[in-house]
């Protein structure tokens, strides 16, 4: 499996996070690269992992410049500039949309976001293509509520891509799915990643299979003993292990141990 490690294209460096006398995130440090594949248009898939509790949706809000760490920073983009609110598309767990508006309607807001100023025609033309491709297109003309949570996040997450945002946050989005939806889940996520190269999805979860299972790097967030804050504790590099990029990895028998070790992890 041939590839290669370009820029750095979102890093945090030293990022800790106290409020008042309580440390809730110290020395957070991680770079995020652009992968290049050859004759192939390879986005980024990584993962955040650790369990509940342990300060992910703080080191989230962060990586998003939804809020300011105590120490360190956040750099982004091709001029290594300070991540600025907005800059990162966002999908919660309760997936934001307009609720009075319909699943078009909502995606036609999202475009008029995009840097590209797209003609009503051509916004039309995407919204088509989009729901075609990820089987959306009969959803179109109903409102969120009509839709069932794994439909509404589809949206939320299709929502974030046709912004002109090239990073996309995800906050625990296997949670409370059934294995079927998960699939379909897993599916969409990979479609995005590869719609552009610089395309990255940054999944925080406290999900160890599935996260593993659809990423090319995974951050384990953890506490250490004697040490108050919880850290990143170790990286795994799963293109290196040959566990990336492959849709049948569940079924790798070393793929199943890693997933156990991991669990002993966080």
């Amino acid at each position: 499996m041939t590839y290669d490690k370009h820029e750095v294209i979102l890093e945090a460096k030293n990022v800790g996070l106290a409020y008042d006398s309580k440390t809730i995130l110290r020395d957070i440090n991680l770079s995020i690269h652009n992968v290049v594949r050859p004759d192939v248009m390879q986005g980024q898939v990584v993962s955040l992992i650790g369990r509940s509790g342990i300060g992910k949706t703080q080191l989230f809000k962060i990586l998003a410049g939804m809020k300011k760490p105590t120490t360190g920073t956040v750099i982004i983009g091709e001029d290594h500039h300070e991540v600025r609110e907005g800059e990162v598309g966002v999908v919660s767990q309760n997936y934001i949309l307009f609720n009075h508006r319909s699943i078009r309607r909502n995606l036609e807001i999202a475009l008029e976001h995009n840097e590209n100023n797209y003609s009503t025609t051509d916004k039309a033309n995407i919204i088509k293509d989009y729901g075609d491709k990820f089987n959306l297109t009969e959803h179109l003309d109903k409102y969120p509520q009509q839709l069932s949570g794994g439909q509404r996040q589809r949206v939320s997450i299709l929502q974030q891509a046709v912004t002109s945002n090239k990073f996309i946050l995800l906050d625990e989005p296997f949670s409370g799915l059934d294995v079927l939806v998960i699939d379909k889940v897993v599916d969409l996520l990979l479609k995005i990643s590869t719609l552009h190269e610089l395309n990255t999805l940054i999944i925080v979860s406290h999900d160890i299979e599935n996260s593993l299972a659809i990423s090319d790097t995974v951050f384990i967030m953890a506490n250490q003993p004697g040490k108050e804050g919880a850290t990143i504790t170790e990286k795994l590099d799963l293109m290196d292990m040959g566990f990336a990029w492959n849709p049948a990895i569940r079924n790798d028998h070393r793929f199943q141990d890693l997933v156990s070790q991991m669990k002993y992890k966080i």
